[in-house]
């Protein structure tokens, strides 16, 4: 009968370990710990410290009391107000307390009456049952050793029960022994669990440290890929919690979430490679310098051209003595003229490009007649705008020239170049996929790869959406004004009737009012206009 008792506690061990190791949440393990060590040993309570190295102490994790009815920490919601043991007291170990001693020496103590015990201080115990009326016994205080045999928490067993009566009775040494083993192994399994946690906050904040980097080589874009990626999540919440329409039968998972979650935080890593005077090209003539301050010096030089052929006019007249005031009026006249045009025409090229107001052909008609005006400079006759100059200004949106598009359209590709080197695990595997999706459209006029609807995951849809809506919405952009809420909910929906985004995705995002609780945390008050909602 001893032989196939040790056999069952074998097997049961086994299980335990089995379910230990399965198990990633922090929170579910210190519970799981608590509970299998007091199911093994019949203990009526308990309690779980993890040693903090930085500050010396034992913090209370969670603790379980089946008499009284009380759990907390852990997964209970109930907050763990219990301050830390200090595991050093006048530079000197703390010995004192039980659950110290245990973690400062590595040895178990089992302790039959607490109340007759002689060698620690129960001063906690003693006020914790005069204030809840509890009569705390029989104690076992077992180390939890890693691999690396380091103690990393105590296992703090209290009233082991007779199966039977139900009277308290000690801590038997068999259970000690199974006790022991699963405090073992559960400080195993809670340092693999830390550890992958730590691994992920690693991995988490080299994310975020690359968006940082990112937005760091232009000065207004900053915080883009933070409210794209919370945008996309919000999003995506929403189709988990609709129980109508087209998303009633999708549901993400939350490995699939933080999938999407880390592909919205990498969608512009490709950024990286593009230079930082497109990337930051806030005016059509940008390049290093915003070459408007050149073609502003050769006005001026034209101005005073022009002023000095007026002069040299005056001065021929009164030497040769044949001036009159009409003749030296009309002089003036016509250079008030040409230096009034000039003004003006330089007025209209600072201003077409700043990129804020669309070109009509009028605007590129009249660009290209000052173009070909031309003015002498060292003997040599040269127009007022160089081909270049006339080719930039001519963007009929925006401040990119095609050029200068088709490398900022490489950073998609980019992107999904650098992530597919990335060792992804199995679950995180469409996260290249996602990231490098966000300027595909559904029509496949996107890019970088063209895709068509039915190639596009929704996932890469909810990212288009989002966006697209940043950058609508954003008020720090240097080449355009800020876009009142109502006319980016109206070009969301020319979006969609050009089939350049997804409409379902789109209806989601305006009659959830999604759009609203995103202007009110991250627009300026004054974009946030009344949109009517359909």
């Amino acid at each position: 009968m001893a032989i196939d008792g040790q056999e069952d506690r074998s097997t049961k061990l086994i299980q335990i370990g089995i379910a230990l190791s399965s198990e990633r949440n922090l929170d579910r393990l210190l519970e799981m710990i608590l509970d299998l060590a007091r199911d093994l040993t019949h203990a009526d309570a308990g309690t779980l410290y993890l040693v903090r190295e930085e500050s010396q102490d034992l913090k209370f994790e969670i603790a379980h009391n089946q008499t009284l009815g009380t759990r907390v920490g852990g997964t209970s919601g109930n907050e763990a107000k219990i301050p830390p043991v200090p595991l050093v007291r006048d530079g000197s170990p703390n010995l004192a307390n039980v659950s110290a001693y245990v973690a400062n020496t590595g040895q178990l103590v089992n302790i039959p009456d607490v109340y007759e015990a002689e060698g620690f201080d129960f001063t906690g115990p003693r006020k914790y049952d005069e204030f809840t009326g509890y009569r705390t016994k029989s104690m076992l205080c077992i180390p939890m050793r890693n691999h690396e045999t380091e103690i990393i928490g105590v296992l703090q067993l209290i009233n082991a029960l007779d199966p039977a009566t139900r009277q308290v009775i000690p801590f038997a040494s068999e259970h000690v022994d199974l006790t022991s083993a699963l405090a073992s192994q559960a400080a195993v399994a809670l340092t693999n669990a830390k550890l992958i946690q730590d691994l992920k906050n690693l991995f988490d904040a080299i994310i975020k440290s690359i968006a940082t980097a990112i937005e760091e080589k232009s000065p207004y874009t900053g915080g883009h890929i933070r409210r794209v990626a919370e945008l996309t999540m919000t999003i995506a919440q929403a189709v988990n919690e609709t129980t109508d329409g087209p998303f009633a039968g999708i549901h993400f998972t939350p490995d699939e979430m933080e999938e999407l979650r880390i592909a919205a935080w990498m969608h512009d890593i490709g950024k990286i490679t593009t230079p930082e005077h497109v990337v930051d090209k806030s005016t059509k003539l940008e390049a290093i310098v915003d070459r408007i301050e050149m073609i502003k010096a050769r006005f001026d030089s034209i101005r005073r051209d022009c002023e000095t052929s007026a002069l040299k006019k005056k001065i021929d007249l009164l030497t040769t003595g044949t001036a009159d005031p009409d003749q030296l009026h009309q002089i003036d006249e016509e250079l008030n003229q040409q230096l009034t045009q000039l003004d003006d025409d330089l007025n209209f090229i600072v201003t077409i490009n700043k990129g804020g107001e669309f070109m009509e052909d009028e605007k590129l008609e009249r660009l290209r007649a000052i173009a070909r005006r031309t003015y002498t400079a060292n003997g040599e006759e040269r127009p007022y705008l160089t081909e270049n100059e006339v080719y930039n200004l001519s963007i009929k949106r925006g401040t990119l020239n095609l050029e200068d598009r088709k490398i900022i359209e490489n950073h998609a590709l980019m992107s999904i170049k650098m992530l597919r080197e990335l060792p992804f695990p199995k679950k995180l595997k469409h996260v290249p996929e996602y990231a490098g999706g966000h300027h595909e459209k559904l029509n496949g006029k996107g890019y970088p790869f063209g895709l068509t609807a039915d190639q596009l995951s929704l996932q890469a849809r909810i990212m288009a959406v989002a966006d697209i809506f940043e950058a609508l919405t954003a008020h720090d952009r240097p080449y355009k004004k800020p876009m009142p809420l109502s006319k980016a909910i109206q070009i969301l929906g020319f979006f969609v009737k050009d089939q350049d985004i997804d409409k379902d995705v789109v209806d989601l995002f305006v009659k959830q009012h999604i759009f609203e609780d995103y202007a009110k945390r991250e627009m300026d008050p004054t974009q946030i206009d009344e949109v009517k909602v359909q």
